[in-house]
């Protein structure tokens, strides 16, 4: 009996697989840091934009910003986790044009110019570590992130003026007799004054901003987009300025009754409430949403992954890194705090029949903040009487800044003293050219005319833009931030007729005393 040796088939022990590193892990956490580092290094700036939305209601949306990006990223992600993932070297030069941006905001004490800045940064980072098609995936998510920033102020003067404008003719065609100064105006009823809660400017802003969501959720054709943004702009101006009519219209003809108090402001809600939705009903006609967004022109083409270097994403991040934390390390020695002594300004002395003269021309006083020294003094000459005001700042900060919509001839607030318009007016002194602001401010039985212009780093200038660039140059070559305002006024008569001879009055007068202002300045400096 033969046996043979029981042969069992061969059992193999199985291996553990070798899991590959996940790629779009490790990569989320990359972006995660460098925007983490981002917002540490620039923590000022970000508080300050958050400071911006608790105090003005026309910014309130701003705190939802944040979170509707991060839900437009969440929606695509399914998309992100099939895009190839290539560090983009070539976008750090943008990240650094972008922090020297916000170098600029720090040392002229621009905050809006710091905020974008920092904002563009973040999408930015996610470009430089992630890549093109990823940018391309998440433009509109990451981009909308700078309505974050509260932005737009620098439109209150037209939109208040266009609103006037509109709210005039309106009534002049309406056959009701109106007179207008400026931004106010008098109807046999009563007297009205466009402020800045009048210009419409929340009512754009918030128009805009949901308007842009709405396109980009909508539809899926550029054109329709562009036309439903553009038709978001559009109609809130117009839709403001028929509130403002109606509103007048409510009080005149109940006789100064109704809407001139809190139910102004409740009607003016309610109505942009319904043009809005007005608006957004007759745009869901042609809603697109139903469409895939690959189907789209210019969508995405999505090629398949390929085996991203994680070596290489760690580069651009802490390339990256390296230069996001430049800026505020350079700020902090261009940026020096002092100790510095105050300015010593001296009002200058008699000057070609011009004296100094004891107590106040009027009861205005411009609406400049903090200045480090103040000149406020009236002169004569026989009966002419002329006001100079010099306002000098130096170590400027937030709330002591020559350059801010926070300074202004007259207080957005001030219920006495009012605007009533402003041209640009060319000096000419011993043959040189200097350009003021001629402004005519009312009172309840007086106008003022009004020269004013600004002196930074040695020069004079009425641009507030190019004296914040000014003031930049200023402080990069170590010179320091010294600047100064210089306005000049006098009387007009009560109905403002005499403006020829007030204008005089003040050629006058800076002929004799601007050689020795200028002095003055470069002594304080």
């Amino acid at each position: 009996m033969k046996f043979e040796s029981a042969r069992f088939p061969e059992m193999t022990i199985p291996q553990r697989a070798s899991k590959a590193p996940d790629t779009g892990l490790y990569a989320a956490a990359l972006v995660f840091s460098a925007i983490f580092w981002l917002l540490l290094w620039y923590l000022d700036t970000g508080q300050s934009m958050i400071a911006i939305w608790e105090r003005s209601e026309t910014f309130a949306h701003d705190y939802l910003i944040v979170p509707i990006s991060a839900w437009l990223i969440w929606r695509r992600r399914d998309a992100l986790a099939a895009l190839d993932l290539r560090p983009n070297f070539l976008v750090l030069p943008l990240l650094m044009l972008a922090g020297f941006g916000w170098l600029l905001g720090q040392l002229t004490g621009t905050g809006v110019v710091q905020q974008y800045c920092l904002v563009i940064m973040i999408p930015l980072l996610v470009w430089a570590i992630l890549g093109n098609q990823v940018i391309r995936a998440l433009a509109f998510p990451l981009f909308f992130l700078l309505f974050a920033v509260p932005f737009g102020e620098f439109l209150l003067p037209p939109l208040m003026e266009y609103t006037a404008d509109f709210t005039v003719f309106a009534l002049k065609l309406t056959g009701i007799p109106v007179y207008r100064e400026g931004l106010f105006f008098t109807l046999p009823s009563g007297s009205w004054s466009v402020a800045e809660a009048c210009s419409g400017l929340r009512y754009l802003i918030a128009s805009l901003t949901v308007g842009l969501l709405y396109a980009y959720l909508t539809y899926r054709s550029f054109a329709r987009r562009a036309i439903f943004v553009a038709a978001a702009l559009i109609v809130p101006i117009v839709a403001n300025w028929l509130r403002a009519y109606m509103i007048v219209m409510i009080g005149h003809l109940s006789n100064m009754k109704y809407a001139v108090g809190l139910d102004h402001l409740i009607y003016g809600w309610i109505f942009f409430g319904v043009v809005m939705a007005i608006l957004f009903s007759i745009g869901s006609v042609w809603r697109e949403d139903h469409v895939s967004d690959q189907s789209a022109p210019g969508a995405l083409a999505v090629t398949p992954r390929t085996q991203t270097s994680l070596t290489a994403m760690m580069a651009a991040t802490i390339a990256s890194a390296a230069i996001v934390a430049a800026w505020p390390l350079a700020a902090s020695r261009l940026d020096d705090a002092g100790p510095y002594a105050l300015p010593a300004l001296r009002a200058p002395p008699q000057v070609r029949g011009w004296q100094p003269v004891a107590g106040p021309l009027t009861t205005w006083r411009p609406h400049f903040l903090n200045p480090g020294a103040r000149i406020n003094q009236v002169y004569a000459d026989g009966a002419r009487r002329v006001g100079l005001y010099i306002g000098y700042y130096r170590n400027q900060r937030q709330g002591a800044e020559l350059v801010t919509s926070s300074n202004a001839l007259v207080n957005s607030q001030d219920r006495a003293w009012g605007n009533i318009g402003a041209t640009r007016h060319i000096l000419v002194i011993n043959n040189e050219k200097i350009s003021s602001i001629e402004t005519k401010l009312r009172y309840q039985s007086a106008q003022l005319l009004v020269w004013h212009w600004y002196w930074v780093g040695g020069q004079y200038t009425v641009n507030p833009y190019w004296a914040k660039l000014l003031q930049a140059k200023s402080k990069l070559l170590r010179r320091g931030d010294d600047g100064a305002v210089v306005i000049l006024y006098t009387e007009l008569g009560i109905d403002g007729t005499d403006g020829k001879a007030a204008a005089g009055r003040l050629q006058d007068f800076a002929n004799a005393i601007l050689p020795a202002v200028t002095k003055s300045l470069q002594n304080a400096r």
